[in-house]
């Protein structure tokens, strides 16, 4: 069994170190970014060589509201990515009660602590705690779990009437957008938004907060001026504005997924869970898993707080989908001359 240590997905060098011997190029699958990234479009020379100016980063705001219906482009708020957020928003109040849905994604929770706030993990939204400050990620990370908009409404109101705020990250709503708070924005509630994973341009960093004006005028001052570089700002009011391309995509990777989970199904006998962009299993045998995939250079992403979770990210190449269906069955494989030789012996 290999000891894992992995705070996050996309960590090729601790691919490497943990499975030395494995084939190259690796199949990465331990995030849930989009394999098929939107289309680089030519960018001027001016983006790299200028500070983008007012307007240029007023139109991507603009154009993030237009793709993520927002009611009013005053309250976005463009960021060089989500994480950046995350980090951000703790500064923004006094030393408050926070409550985090989990289990999810640690970095809330983690910027939450470092800020100085005392935080207490949940694990249904009703533990109210008379909490300052609700952190929820819906669609949820890792599982996928979605709460309904007509709840998250009457959490916010409720933590509105004592000042206080719900946080709602959004990043994996693109593709699975049926309660997004975005459209019905209560006061007191930030919705984060991801750029990077939908388009597949995580290099980019660029990521939005979408608020009432008076919370998204604190997070656009704490931010400062030219927070996002020209070129992200060239590439996402280009990418955010082709809705053609978004809606295609939603599809063939929803195409995607479903066939990720037929070849789980088949291989370790479960039944996924997660969001579009990235497939979880809950099994006693996925520790095993890993490894048996990591040494066959494909990497997921395992979970030190609980090892019989395993996520797998989407292949992004007809290559990439043979490797790892080769590796799956190979693994069922395995399975099943260890449960027959089990039988055997215990007839003998």
């Amino acid at each position: 069994m290999v000891e894992t240590q992995i705070p996050h997905g996309g960590n090729l060098e601790e691919a490497r170190r943990l499975f030395p011997d494995a084939p190259e190029p690796w199949v990465d699958l331990s995030t849930g970014i989009n394999p098929i990234a939107y289309p680089m479009p030519a960018l001027p020379a001016s983006s790299f060589e200028r500070l983008p100016t007012p307007d240029a980063h007023a139109d991507l705001e603009a154009a993030a509201a237009e793709s993520y219906e927002a009611t009013d482009a005053a309250g976005v708020v463009a960021a060089p990515g989500t994480q950046i957020l995350i980090s951000l928003l703790p500064h923004l109040r006094p030393r408050s009660k926070v409550s985090v849905l989990g289990p999810t994604y640690a970095e809330h929770a983690h910027a939450w602590r470092r800020a100085g706030h005392e935080v207490v993990d949940i694990v249904s939204p009703d533990d109210d705690h008379e909490t300052d400050v609700l952190v929820i990620v819906n669609p949820n990370n890792p599982d996928g779990r979605v709460l309904q908009r007509r709840m998250l409404i009457d959490l916010a109101s409720r933590l509105h009437r004592r000042g206080g705020w719900l946080v709602v990250d959004e990043a994996f709503a693109d593709f699975d957008s049926g309660e997004t708070m975005v459209s019905s924005l209560p006061n007191g509630t930030i919705v984060l938004r991801s750029f990077g994973k939908t388009y597949g341009l995580a290099g980019i960093r660029l990521g939005f907060a979408v608020a009432q004006p008076d919370i998204a005028g604190l997070v656009r001052a704490a931010l400062g001026p030219w927070a996002v570089a020209g070129p992200a700002i060239e590439v996402g009011r280009k990418a955010l504005r082709d809705r053609q391309w978004r809606v295609a995509a939603a599809e063939a990777r929803a195409n995607d997924a479903a066939h990720l989970d037929r070849l789980l199904q088949q291989a370790i006998g479960t039944t996924s869970m997660g969001t579009t962009l990235y497939r979880l299993i809950e099994n006693p045998a996925a520790a095993n898993l890993f490894t048996h995939l990591g040494r066959r250079g494909i990497w997921t992403r395992p979970f030190k707080d609980n090892p019989n979770r395993l996520r797998f990210g989407l292949p992004g190449s007809d290559e990439a989908w043979a490797r790892l269906e080769t590796a799956l069955a190979e693994f069922a494989s395995k399975v099943e001359r260890a449960a027959t030789s089990q039988r055997e012996e215990g007839i003998a």
